[in-house]
């Protein structure tokens, strides 16, 4: 029997491997679906129910009586699995399960391509998270970060502030794996926001879903990164950014909580550093940058003390004024979200839940939709 490792439904992947349903009586259901035929005593719940495979905990191994596998069942099952897992039938809206019939092991794949390229290099987690922010936060989460620039036109990836963006030779190593599969389908905006998601979790960050169907753009210019944050802003500047977006000031405390992966260079925080010294430093602290920054610009300070793992590592830092960037430290000085991070540094569970919220809300950003945009089937050039 195949594993299903995404949410989408296992009958719909052994249908697409090409092997019916009808010969199969035993299959991965959502739980508000067994539950269901469960009370009308219509399956038999496996033993190995106590066993959460990650990112499938809503679903549940059932085995299903001989009498129930009919074309007949199969509608009624369909439509009831479509409603538990929150399919949305629209031609353009985005679903989670937006690839179920199209090329429905799109998750398997992006999963396992990101994962096996982060355990060669674990630091590219928090590359794939930048990447993904970048791009939502200029135009829209639309893949334009991955443009390249032409001989008429500087794309963002060139921009100074995207000078520390990795990760796209892991992007056109999952997009060429999908058009394979199924050419034309999966967008590059798409395969960012789950290769983003795919990093947090495989950090030891939280697992959540976020809705597909993204489309790409077709615009990329370096003067548009200039709306990207700064790091030398403060607490307020950060609130008023985010809130002409629609982001809270918890939304944006716990989105910069992705800090707690990978690492800064000396040049965005080395002004902390000047004559007088940033007074909001732990003055040991400061001592740690300044020995950084001796390496020259590019010299690379964690944000934490594991720069590789996904937890709230970073808010207790920041109650030590050991934040690294000034628009880190800043969130611990201003009354408006201090007691957020105050509450992240005690509670992980509480950071964890509400940047998954925080993450999906910013992966709707502008995003395109239908005939808005398209599906590239090259991430580095329109179509």
């Amino acid at each position: 029997m195949i594993d299903p490792l995404s949410p989408n439904i296992a009958c719909i992947i052994y249908i697409s491997l090409g092997q019916p349903l009808l010969n199969h009586s035993r299959l991965y259901i959502h739980t508000d679906t067994a539950t269901f035929l469960f009370t009308l005593q219509s399956i038999k719940l496996l033993p190995n129910l106590s066993h959460c495979v990650p990112s499938l905990c809503h679903m549940l191994l059932v085995e299903l009586p001989s009498k129930m596998v009919s074309a007949n069942f199969l509608g009624v099952f369909l439509l009831m699995e479509f409603i538990a897992g929150g399919y949305r039938f629209g031609a353009d809206g985005l679903s989670m399960n937006y690839y179920i019939f199209n090329c429905p092991l799109v998750e398997p794949i992006v999963r396992s391509t990101v994962a096996s390229a982060l355990q060669s290099d674990p630091t590219l987690a928090a590359a794939l998270v930048r990447m993904h922010f970048h791009d939502c936060w200029i135009q829209g989460c639309d893949g334009s970060i991955l443009l390249d620039t032409t001989k008429d036109n500087t794309a963002e990836k060139d921009s100074p502030g995207n000078l520390s963006v990795r990760g796209f030779k892991l992007i056109d190593d999952v997009k060429g794996k999908l058009e394979n599969m199924c050419p034309g389908v999966v967008s590059c905006a798409d395969i960012i926001a789950m290769a983003a998601r795919e990093a947090v979790s495989w950090s030891g960050g939280p697992v959540y879903d976020i809705p597909k169907g993204r489309k790409d753009g077709r615009r990329s210019k370096i003067e548009d990164t200039i709306n990207l944050p700064f790091p030398t802003f403060n607490a307020s500047e950060l609130i008023g950014v985010f809130g002409q977006r629609g982001f809270s000031a918890q939304d944006m405390v716990a989105l910069s909580g992705a800090h707690t992966l990978g690492v800064s260079r000396c040049s965005s925080f080395k002004s902390r550093l000047s004559d007088p010294v940033d007074p909001t430093m732990d003055s040991d602290f400061s001592k740690t940058l300044a020995r950084t920054c001796r390496g020259g610009d590019n010299a690379e300070q964690p944000f934490d003390m594991t720069r590789n793992n996904f937890d709230s590592f970073y808010f207790q830092a920041l109650q030590r004024k050991a934040g690294v960037l000034f628009s880190d430290q800043t969130l611990y000085n201003h009354p408006k979200t201090r007691a957020i991070v105050n509450n992240y540094a005690m509670n992980q569970a509480m950071f964890f839940l509400d940047f998954q919220q925080a993450m999906v809300k910013m992966s709707l950003l502008d995003v395109k939709e239908g005939s808005k945009g398209e599906v590239r089937a090259d991430c580095r050039k329109v179509n």
